[in-house]
């Protein structure tokens, strides 16, 4: 009879390439271990020759690569005896929050920009009661409030300044060698505040440095052209897009992001919000695969450099996808708002022939 372990988190799962102890306490919901996923017919639609896998991280535990990130960052709040959590989120980040924070028992409290949070988003961050503070003004403004209110009160910054969220994402990367037996040849993400590429660098890194993968791949990171200060090489003031989880001017990781890009080799690009809601519906229609606007960032990037040739053919690419589409399903029906379902007869002879005529 065999003996099978249990899944119970990334931290349990990476301990000792984690700054956690034996005896610290692991704030986890089983996030993590998430599929890679390789495209079947996008490839043959594009007619190249290139595997591209996605990691779909909107299967984690709140829908979001964010849960890597909070698992450690609340696990390391509690250890050292925080009673409360705060942040500043686009959306992802606040629902994250929230379910870490009731799983230790603590207090979140999230600052979100009015009006600018998918309602998917805002629900989850309802549901978890974490304390939400509306503010008028984007996620940057909130952003700089959440720095200097930790300052005056007894609250842990839970966004990717800090250090430990970093710690937790770059397991994503640990997961995607262990699954393919070495780095892809290009990486390619989403970029709004820019943890993920630092996070994703430093997992490829660590694991090049010991021995676990001979490669690290090439960073690719796209903006959306309404938020893109990486790609005009200075902070955007008003950054606006449809894809709400990159919708940021001020990025907290922009040194490190740079970095990443510089040491691999790579480059960053924008893309418009046309080119990334075609990606969106293009996994969605082609390889059964839903995620939010930002996420369909990655292969909306990939693919138009795959077809201009600064991906070459015969590589392997991962696509990380950061969201479930379920998370802004207004964007998604504002996109089939032309699609009605078919009323119908209750008969047998009704539903064949509503069949029969869409199978000709």
């Amino acid at each position: 009879m065999t003996t099978q372990t249990r899944y119970t988190g990334l931290i349990a799962r990476y301990q000792d390439r984690l700054p956690v102890a034996s005896s610290t306490r692991f704030i986890s919901l089983g996030e993590g271990n998430t599929p890679l996923i390789q495209l079947q017919n996008i490839p043959r639609l594009i007619g190249k020759n290139v595997d591209i896998y996605v990691k779909y991280e909107g299967l984690n535990p709140t829908g979001s690569f964010k849960d890597r990130g909070m698992t450690m960052a609340v696990t390391k709040a509690v250890e050292d005896g925080s009673q409360a959590i705060i942040c500043a989120s686009t959306g992802n980040t606040s629902a994250a929050a929230a379910a870490y924070a009731v799983r230790a028992g603590i207090k979140a409290f999230v600052l979100i920009p009015e009006g600018k949070i998918a309602l998917g988003k805002l629900a989850q961050t309802l549901m978890y009661g974490a304390e939400i503070i509306q503010i008028n003004g984007n996620f940057d403004a909130g952003m700089s409030l959440v720095k200097e209110v930790a300052d005056h009160a007894p609250v842990t910054i839970v966004n990717s300044i800090n250090p430990f969220r970093i710690e937790g994402q770059k397991t994503a990367a640990f997961e995607i060698v262990d699954e393919l037996g070495r780095a892809p040849d290009y990486h390619c993400l989403p970029v709004g505040n820019a943890g993920n590429i630092t996070a994703y660098w430093k997992g490829y890194s660590e694991y090049a440095a010991d021995g676990v993968c001979e490669n690290r791949p090439v960073m690719c990171g796209y903006q959306a052209a309404g938020a893109a200060p990486f790609i005009k090489g200075e902070m955007v003031d008003e950054p606006e897009t449809v894809a709400t989880a990159i919708r940021i001017g001020h990025p907290q990781s922009w040194d490190k992001a740079w970095n990443a890009q510089k040491e691999s080799g790579g480059w960053f690009d924008a893309m418009t919000d046309e080119q990334i809601l075609a990606a969106q519906k293009m996994l969605s229609q082609y390889e059964g695969i839903f995620c939010e606007p930002a996420s369909a960032t990655s292969l909306a990037g990939a693919l138009q450099d795959i077809g201009n040739g600064k991906i070459a053919e015969g590589s392997t690419i991962v696509c990380t996808l950061t969201g479930n589409g379920l998370k802004d399903p207004d964007s998604a029906i504002m996109q089939c708002k032309e699609t009605h379902p078919v009323t119908i007869d209750a008969s047998l002879d009704a539903v064949k022939k509503a069949i029969l005529d869409n199978m000709a």
